[in-house]
């Protein structure tokens, strides 16, 4: 915090009883190029219960967050506002703040006046500037409403379900079985083992797919904590976080249900291959096929590459089919795997037969990481690269004498029309989100509109889900490579020690708490609630709702829906949001 921009009010008793400290960030530059944050300041320092106001260049550093703890003691300080970029990042290090300072952390307000602010009014610094001080002024009025609210503690049982048993799932049960938890891992199919099991040699580490799932499956069994279902599925899930009550069906439909108790669940489910529609870069034709037909094919192969009896002399691949909105399909988002597998692929198949000509018609070459050297690799083995438009897809074509022919734009010879007459066409097929809506219905894990599962945040909370104690690895959440897929997992196994191995774990205390008194019995909010966290209770004659405080996740849905206003949800309380209207609308803007 430098010198020049501190400008405290003077110390005193606020109006209403409290005594709150504000600081608005510079976010250097972010949001000072866009909001006088000086005269935001000036507009809230007369509010009668602020104590301490200033300006930070950033308020999120170790320094800022030391002068903010000494000002909090210095001043007895019993309410906090920061103002500065969105809640999602730095909710949990003012948070820390505050409570390192002896304030109770939810005491405190984050305002974002740089996402809501400055990033969205970079043409009107005054229209900015007055916005910034009615939200400022907001948070004040609901600090100045919270309440001291304490985590609630849970006891956990030192067990993880972990759904899904690819090289995610298997290498998460190993990790977890290692740091003292028991496991159960639960597969649909008859064996483990997902996608990798059907691969050959695998790039940078050359290891076979297949010995790769062997090895894992050989550790698996040398723990005893370690119990696979295979054949199985998840079908319900009741309890609160620390200890779900899990539902697995076991040898499919019409068999029996085995309930096993756990403190968390890593969802390992993978992901299915697109499946290209009839026609679609002519597929359904002779010699079309997709990339994992086409790997297993070159995996197998034990001299040059045959296909119906015959050699295969010639060879193109179609990227990005699939993916990226390429010819039509709806899947926006890139799969990241599928440049460096073919190009690994194309390697492999000249080492087979180095006289097979090779085409690779692409969008873009995403080769990242270690994966570069395949790109140059391929190059050097002969590999031909055409790049064209999305606007102008190639076309496949079946000719009257049964060979395939490929056209194609070349964007790296100004547009020049190429037709590749080819023995096979490869589709280099992506990856898309597994079917898995029964387990979406019992776990309540959202998914993102690529339709893969969602994590919280993709940078600070990464394998964590809104739903507590519910983690994702592996490419159920996106496409990844096998490596990406266990750095997750790995990830996955950190979390659940995290909250398991204490024995104990504490919860936002941020959840919707019924008025007995006020409540009638009427049932609405029951049906209103996606997590099943309110229930029916009764004493002697009355009947009322009660909600269980370990279930609910503080969405809200039910404070808006009770016809009797019965409900509240702490930290977000019906005084804390009508002062921050009230507060608000004060300030002209």
């Amino acid at each position: 915090m430098s010198e020049e921009t501190l400008t405290p009010t003077p110390a005193h008793e606020g109006e209403g009883g409290r005594r709150i400290g504000v600081y608005v960030c510079h976010c250097g530059g972010n949001i000072s190029d866009y909001v006088d944050v000086e005269k935001v300041v000036d507009g809230i320092r007369d509010n009668g219960d602020v104590i301490v106001s200033r300006t930070t260049m950033f308020a999120c550093s170790e320094a800022s967050q030391q002068d903010i703890e000494a000002d909090i003691k210095a001043n007895d300080l019993d309410g906090l506002v920061v103002a500065s970029c969105s809640p999602k990042l730095h909710t949990y290090t003012f948070r820390g703040v505050a409570s390192r300072a002896g304030l109770n952390p939810y005491e405190y307000t984050q305002v974002n006046i740089r996402e809501q602010c400055s990033w969205v009014h970079t043409d009107d610094r005054a229209g900015a500037t007055a916005k910034a001080t009615a939200l400022v002024s907001a948070g004040i009025g609901r600090t100045r409403n919270t309440v001291p609210l304490e985590p609630m503690v849970v006891d956990t049982t030192p067990h993880t379900l972990v759904i899904g048993g690819g090289v995610a799932g298997l290498r998460a049960a190993i990790g977890l079985a290692d740091v003292g938890l028991k496991v159960t891992v639960v597969e649909r199919e008859v064996a483990v083992g997902g996608w990798v099991k059907t691969l050959g040699m695998m790039y940078p580490h050359g290891k076979d797919g297949r010995v790769l799932i062997d090895t894992l499956v050989a550790e698996v069994k040398k723990r005893p904590s370690i119990t696979v279902l295979t054949g199985a599925e998840v079908v319900g899930k009741a309890g609160s976080f620390g200890n779900y009550r899990m539902n697995i069906r076991v040898g499919g439909e019409g068999a029996g249900t085995i309930e096993i108790l756990v403190g968390s669940v890593v969802v390992a489910t993978g992901f299915d291959n697109y499946a290209p529609g009839d026609g679609e870069f002519g597929f359904g034709s002779e010699g079309v096929l997709t990339l994992p037909q086409f790997k297993e094919m070159v995996d197998a192969a034990k001299g040059p590459l045959t296909w119906k009896g015959r050699p295969v002399r010639s060879v193109a691949y179609i990227y990005c089919v699939g993916s990226r909105s390429t010819g039509g399909c709806s899947n926006q988002y890139c799969s990241r795997f599928c440049c460096a597998s073919t190009v690994q692929t194309a390697v492999q198949l000249s080492g087979l037969d180095a006289s097979v000509r090779q085409f690779h018609l692409y969008r873009d070459m995403r080769t990242y990481g270690k994966f570069e050297p395949l790109y140059t690799e391929a190059r050097d083995a002969g590999s031909v690269f055409l790049k064209f438009d999305n606007d102008e897809p190639p076309t496949v074509a079946m000719g009257a004498n049964g060979k395939l022919t490929v056209t194609v734009r070349d964007l790296l010879t100004e547009r020049t029309e190429l037709a590749l007459p080819v023995d096979l066409v490869v589709l280099v097929t992506g990856m898309v989100p597994r079917a898995n809506q029964e387990l979406v219905d019992v776990l309540k894990v959202p998914k993102g509109g690529d339709g893969f599962f969602n994590e919280i945040h993709p940078k600070l909370r990464p394998v964590e889900t809104t739903v507590d104690g519910v983690l994702i690895a592996g490419a159920c959440q996106g496409p990844k490579t096998s490596a990406e897929a266990v750095t997750q997992a790995l990830a996955a196994v950190t979390q659940s020690a995290a909250i398991l191995k204490k024995g104990y774990t504490e919860m936002e205390p941020l959840v919707a708490v019924i008025d007995a008194d006020a409540c009638t019995a009427c049932g609405d909010c029951l049906s209103t609630c996606p997590y099943d966290a309110i229930k029916m209770s009764e004493d002697g004659e009355r009947h009322f709702a009660v909600i269980d405080a370990a279930s609910c996740k503080g969405c809200g849905g039910c404070v808006s829906y009770c016809p009797e206003n019965a409900i509240d949800l702490l930290g977000y309380t019906d005084d804390e949001i009508s002062e921050m209207i009230a507060d608000m609308i004060e300030v002209p803007v």
